[in-house]
């Protein structure tokens, strides 16, 4: 006895003499992290949000300083700023013969305006043809074309015509899809193919309206499911018949769409994307006589990465601007519109194009956000360049190391160029479109009061990955009190979901629960490793029917690498948390690398690829489901459990399906595992209260810091 006492006294001396040992954490420790995110407000002077005024080149914004929050007004022409109290003394400062300024001016409220796709309304409405002659529609699943009426007059039914008599609830015409030609004498749509689609359960079990629960069912498709099929149809509408297109080899889809007709009325054009991810068409119906031709014919072995397409059809169709990551890289080409070749490779090299802001087409100019060309840059800084369609006069028109957000003028003679990195406040120029030369400094962000309030900014860190060769990039974050004397339990944050990339690359005072967690004791780590986007092609594959990778090895190497630099990261004590796929991610770690991680909070996770949504999940695992779902299941390889695991959902999480979740739980008891689950009641996909913030806390407190938890007050 006297033996167990005094070694575990000499262990808790060499803790204390080591610097390890942690103060108490208190409940006011809780509410002093819960409060982080207010040190926004003695950062000043931050990234401008300019607010053009209509076509002209004047800007407001809105400016927190020392002394108060003001407001700019700024002449792009000259870059000339006047200051006022608000918006009314900005006002005094405009041109007086244009009063449409003021008017636009007073009448900003600074708040963006919900994109047009949003007000749809309740339904489809007839389509008027160009010419104004016909109206076409939709009735009992049919084409009908028939004299065009003022919206307040019905259709009499005497003078409807009838362009399809075999429509049916389950293979109907499409009257979202009705599209006339530009010469009012053709109709396009889809013939949908229909099904009855999946719809899960959510039982509200506590419902504010009434004692007993509500059963409530929403539509949700998951892997593997049968699909609609949508496949283009064609009328001619003079002749009053359909003309035959043959759409077979477009039946195996995910999703066909219809894109257009061509100036000239000779055909309208579609895009297929092909169950499985693996095969994209742009393809071309013609007019005439319906044949099909493929325009553009994408193909990849593992995935195509459709949600970051870009397409533009120039000269009515005889070129296409294409997006593709066919030489390893994603990049522009030019597609010959008449042949489906590619002409020319507009950009090139290893980095990535992110998406196209603007084409000039009269000057033949490309305006696109790209990132990864600066040697020794954070490679994921997006940086606002211009190259000409011939694949000449590539300029990286914000050059500045940080990462660029940009707003344009109306016309586009002028930006703003805001940039920032999370070790760098944000600095704010006007710049002028056609060399990206300075005009003027705006604003440069001044955190003087926060560094002496003794705040820490974000560390951004770079080590090689898996294959000793690759940069993984990713931000550490320190508390205010940070003593390097000390050690410190780690924290990761993970989210490796396929579709992008997910470290912040801003600066930002605080950062939501990851500042909330180093306020409390712990070094907080976010990376992006193997599996995500924004990097090569091959980068990006690791992911491909593999997601259990979810970039492990590399964020443990970038992590011994990190600690290797600075011995207070304690790796002994390695925590992890995530939402959503990062909720199956952190999970995961326990599973497949529980030697390393040790405590894990899995929020609203997807533990099975099977069980959660059918776009998301098909994109990166593959169709149709093969062995590759079950080895990348937290459910299937519950048993592997090791380590402190916390399970979080909501009972109304339409977003990922709640039995995902218990299932998991299922499997975790079968296996005779031990765990903590927390279930909540009247909550969705959006968790982030105080409660599970603080049952996070609580977690990571007890298994990372040892320490009993405080009591809630």
């Amino acid at each position: 006895m006297n033996r167990k006492i005094s070694s575990a006294a000499c262990m808790l001396a060499l803790l204390i003499g080591s610097g390890s040992a942690a103060a108490q954490v208190t409940y006011a420790d809780y509410l002093r992290a819960d409060s982080i995110l207010t040190t926004a407000n003695r950062a000043y002077s931050a990234a401008v949000s300019p607010r053009w005024l209509g076509d002209s080149h004047y800007f407001w914004y809105k400016n927190h300083e020392k002394g108060g929050d003001f407001y700019y007004l700024v002449d792009a022409t000259t870059g000339k700023k006047q200051r006022a109290a608000d918006k009314e003394g900005l006002a005094a400062f405009l041109p007086k013969k244009q009063k449409e300024l003021t008017e636009a001016l007073l009448k900003d409220d600074g708040q963006r305006r919900m994109p047009r796709w949003f007000h749809r309304g309740e339904g489809p409405k007839p389509v008027v043809s160009p010419d104004g002659k016909w109206q076409a529609y939709v009735k009992d699943n049919n084409v009908y074309i028939a004299p065009a009426t003022d919206k307040d007059t019905p259709v009499n039914t005497k003078d409807e015509i009838a362009l399809t008599m075999d429509g049916m609830p389950s293979l109907r015409y499409d009257q979202w899809s009705l599209s006339w030609s530009p010469d009012s004498k053709k109709l396009a749509t889809v013939k949908v193919r229909g099904v009855e689609e999946r719809r899960i359960p959510l039982l509200e079990s506590s419902p504010s309206t009434q004692k007993q629960p509500i059963l409530q069912w929403r539509n949700y498709a998951k892997p593997g499911d049968v699909l609609p099929v949508s496949l283009p149809v064609l009328f001619d509408v003079e002749a009053r018949k359909q003309i035959n297109v043959d759409a077979t080899p477009y039946e195996n889809q995910f999703s066909l769409r219809l894109t257009g007709w061509r100036d000239d009325s000779r055909a309208f054009t579609f895009e297929f994307n092909e169950r499985g991810h693996q095969r994209y068409i742009v393809g071309e119906v013609d007019a005439t006589n319906g044949n099909i031709k493929n325009l553009v014919d994408e193909k990849a072995k593992t995935f195509i990465h459709y949600n970051n397409n870009f397409r533009l059809d120039l000269a009515d169709g005889k070129e296409i601007l294409w997006i593709s990551e066919r030489d390893g890289w994603r990049h522009l080409y030019l597609i010959d519109g008449a042949t489906g070749q590619v002409k020319r490779q507009v950009t090139k090299g290893d980095w990535v194009v992110r998406n196209v802001d603007f084409v000039d087409e009269p000057n033949g100019v490309v305006y696109f956000n790209a990132s990864g060309f600066n040697e020794g840059e954070d490679p994921y800084n997006l940086h606002y360049c211009r190259i000409n369609l011939d694949g000449t006069g590539f300029k990286d028109l914000t050059p500045e190391n940080g990462n660029h957000h940009v707003a344009l003028s109306a016309d586009r003679t002028f930006f703003t160029d805001v940039y920032s990195r999370p070790d760098l406040p944000p600095v704010s120029l006007l710049k002028r479109t056609s060399d990206g030369s300075l005009v003027a400094e705006l604003e440069k962000a001044d955190v003087s009061q926060l560094i002496a309030e003794g705040w820490q900014a974000p560390e951004v860190f770079s080590a090689k990955g898996r294959d000793g060769k690759t940069d993984i990039w990713g931000n550490i974050y320190r508390p205010m009190n940070f003593d390097p004397s000390k050690s410190y339990p780690v924290v990761e944050m993970i989210y490796a979901g396929p579709h992008d990339s997910h470290v912040d690359k801003d600066f930002k005072t605080a950062n939501h629960l990851i500042s909330k967690l180093a306020e409390l004791g712990f070094i907080v780590v976010s990376i992006d490793g193997m599996g995500t986007s924004n990097r090569s092609k091959a980068f990006h594959d690791v992911s491909w029917k593999n997601l259990k990778d979810a970039g492990f090895p590399d964020r443990i190497a970038w992590m011994k690498a990190a600690a290797e630099k600075y011995p207070y990261m304690d790796l002994d004590r390695v925590g992890i948390y995530g939402w959503s796929a990062g909720g199956q991610n952190a999970m995961a770690a326990l599973l497949f690398h529980n030697d390393f991680y040790k405590a894990a909070v899995a929020l609203c996770g997807c533990h099975d690829n099977r069980m959660d949504k059918i776009w998301w999940n098909e994109q990166w695992m593959g169709y149709p489901i093969d062995e590759s779902y079950s080895a990348s299941s937290n459910v299937d390889n519950a048993h592997l459990l090791k380590g402190k695991l916390l399970l979080i959902n909501g009972e109304l999480d339409d977003n990922v399906d709640p039995a995902s979740t218990l299932q998991v739980v299922d499997a975790l008891m079968k296996a005779n595992k031990n765990f903590e689950q927390l279930y909540l009641p009247g909550k969705t996909h959006a968790l982030g209260g105080t409660f599970e913030i603080h049952k996070i806390y609580d977690h990571f407190v007890k298994n990372l810091l040892g320490q009993d938890v405080p009591e809630w007050e």
